[in-house]
């Protein structure tokens, strides 16, 4: 067993796992986390706990933070507030087709990052020297696609419920149309995209239960027996692992549990493989 905690750098924001080492941080309390630029100021959300799954590699808290750090922090978050604010007002004076998603600042080297987005490939060489001569300080602009913006920008999905992106998702992984039609979902970019405009994420969370249920599941038009008697299945509901099916007699419809509607024997074997013979005693 090992101790995680959880912090976030912004309220509601994409979530962060430390070790917490020795120390004991409450919910709400800001604490110092380990950054390649030092350590930076982030507040705590889960208070450390157990865990039975060893998880390795994980930066540890560095201690809970004094008075010194949330001073540089708030220092930091006013100077990349005035960094979003000269950007915006340049970007314009400019007319550079370019939104601002986010800001970056490190006092220690005093360079801004300003992260945009942009229809397509935006030359903004004049755009950084102005930017430098404002800020009076080094300026690194980047280019970042929707799904990098969704995350920046965070938001409400589809589900009511924050970004999975921009709470605890670490990586994108590839997500396919061919996952929403195993999923019998309808191929409609308004109802299977989420706020970046790409497929939403969460397509692939219940892919792998849908495709074995493909493989287990009686299939649609297939001729069951039922605990109410012979019929063909209309229909699946994979979450509650359940078939609809329309009995022989009379027409009627029930929802059975998948595991009480037998297929007859060769659709069985068919997709199970016949069972071995017994031998009979003599």
């Amino acid at each position: 067993m090992s101790m995680i905690m959880a912090v976030s750098f912004t309220r509601y924001g994409r979530l962060y796992y430390l070790d917490p080492g020795e120390h004991s941080p409450k919910v709400g309390d800001k604490v110092l986390v380990p950054t390649d630029a030092g350590p930076e100021v982030a507040e705590c959300v889960w208070a450390p706990q157990w865990t039975s799954e060893e998880i390795g590699d994980l930066p540890v808290c560095a201690g809970i933070a004094g008075e010194e750090h949330l001073t540089r922090d708030e220092s930091n978050r006013r100077r990349r507030a005035e960094a979003r604010s000269v950007s915006k007002r340049l970007i314009k004076r400019h007319t550079l087709p370019m939104k601002v998603v986010g800001v970056d600042y490190l006092d220690a080297d005093n360079v801004y990052t300003v992260y945009f987005s942009a229809p397509h490939r935006v030359d903004f060489r004049a755009l950084v020297r102005d930017l430098a001569r404002n800020l009076r300080a080094r300026v690194e602009l980047r280019q970042i696609g929707p799904r990098d913006e969704a995350r920046l920008q965070g938001g409400i999905g589809p589900c009511g419920r924050d970004l999975c992106c921009a709470t605890f998702l670490k990586d994108f992984e590839p997500v396919s149309v061919r996952m929403a039609k195993d999923q019998n979902l309808p191929v409609n970019p308004m109802r299977i995209a989420g706020a970046c405009g790409r497929l939403m994420c969460c397509l692939k969370y219940e892919h792998p239960l849908y495709m074995e249920a493909n493989r287990t599941m009686p299939r649609v038009g297939s001729k069951v027996d039922t605990p109410e008697g012979p019929g063909t299945v209309v229909g699946r509901n994979v979450p509650s692992d359940s078939v609809t099916v329309r009995l022989d007699e009379g027409g009627r419809r029930c929802a059975c549990p998948s595991a009480s509607v037998c297929s007859p024997r060769k659709q069985h074997d068919a997709m199970y493989g016949t069972a071995p013979e017994t031998a009979s005693g003599g």
